[in-house]
C-alpha cells in the first residue's frame, strides 16, 4: 500500500488551508454541536477535500476527522484530520486557527503538518528528522524553572457541567509561573512549544485529531509529551496532554498530580 511523505502532508494542508483563508471574515452558516461546540460550513467543506484529496491518492487507508468521523479503512495506514482547529476563533474572525494532519503507520506517528493559514506558517514533523517551520529546524524551549515559563492551556466545550474544568489547575499556574495563555487552537498550541515560543502546555479532554500532529512536532523539537497522568500514549480513550522542556514537564505533572490528590 502507497504511503505518504511529508510533502504530501504539507501540499494537502496548505491546500485545505486556502479554503480557510478563502472563507475568513465572511458570513458563516453556524451550527452546533453542544453549547458552546460550534462548526461552520467552511469546517465542512475543508473536512471534504481532505478526505476526497487523500482517498484518491492512498485508496484504503483509515482516517479520522472531526466533523464526519472519517473513513473506516487499513488501520495500519490511519490518517489523523482537523480541518479546521479554533473555529470558535475563527467564528468570531479572530485569526489564530490551523489545519492539522497526522499520518501514523500500525500505531505510531510517522508524519505531522499543521499550518497556519493566516500567518503563513507550515510546521512538519517527520518521526526521527526533526521538526520544522518553513523549513528551518524547530528547538523547543530550554527553560525548566515554573517561575521562568510561559504556558499555555485550553479548556473543556462542558466546561459548565464538568468537575474538571480545568479553571484550578490555572489558576495554580497563572500563580507559579509568568503566566498562562490560551489560544483556542490545541494544534498551534502544540506547535507554539516545539517553537520555544511557549515553555510547556497542559489540557485535558482533548480528541485525537487535536493532538496527533502537534505532539509529534513538540517531540521532534525536543519536547517531553504525555497525557495528563504522564503516560506515554496520550492518544489513548481520553486524550489529554502535558508538553514541555523534559525538566519542566516533571514539574507540570507534579503540581497536576498535587492537585488531584487535594480534590
Amino acid at each position: 500500500m502507497i504511503e505518504p511523505t511529508i510533502q504530501d502532508l504539507e501540499t494537502l494542508a496548505c491546500q485545505a488551508g486556502e479554503i480557510l483563508r478563502a472563507g475568513y471574515n465572511k458570513k458563516h452558516d453556524i451550527q452546533y454541536k453542544g453549547i458552546i461546540d460550534l462548526v461552520t460550513e467552511i469546517d465542512g467543506q475543508s473536512e471534504e477535500f481532505l478526505i476526497h484529496s487523500i482517498l484518491q491518492k492512498f485508496p484504503g487507508h483509515h482516517i479520522l476527522a472531526e466533523e464526519s468521523g472519517g473513513v473506516d479503512g487499513d488501520h495500519e495506514h490511519s490518517w489523523y484530520i482537523d480541518p479546521l482547529d479554533g473555529t470558535v476563533n475563527y467564528a468570531h474572525r479572530i485569526p489564530i486557527f490551523s489545519v492539522s494532519i497526522g499520518y501514523a503507520r500500525a500505531g505510531t506517528m510517522e508524519l505531522a503538518t499543521v499550518y497556519d493559514p493566516m500567518r503563513g506558517e507550515v510546521f512538519s514533523a517527520e518521526r526521527g528528522r526533526g521538526a520544522y517551520l518553513n523549513g528551518e529546524r524547530l528547538q523547543a524551549s530550554g527553560t525548566s524553572e515554573l517561575e521562568k515559563s510561559l504556558l499555555v492551556t485550553g479548556f473543556p466545550y462542558d466546561i459548565r457541567t464538568t468537575p474538571d474544568d480545568n479553571l484550578t489547575s490555572y489558576g495554580r499556574f497563572a500563580k507559579l509561573t509568568q503566566g498562562v495563555r490560551r489560544l483556542g487552537s490545541a494544534a498551534l498550541d502544540l506547535c507554539y512549544i516545539g517553537a520555544g515560543r511557549f515553555d510547556g502546555y497542559w489540557e485535558r479532554s482533548l480528541q485525537p485529531w487535536d493532538l496527533a500532529a502537534g505532539a509529534l512536532i513538540a517531540e521532534e523539537a525536543g519536547a517531553k509529551v504525555t497525557d495528563i497522568d504522564g503516560k506515554p500514549d496520550y492518544l489513548t480513550s481520553t486524550p489529554s496532554v502535558i508538553a514541555a522542556q523534559p525538566i519542566l514537564h516533571e514539574k507540570i505533572l507534579a503540581v497536576l498530580k498535587e492537585e488531584k490528590l487535594s480534590r
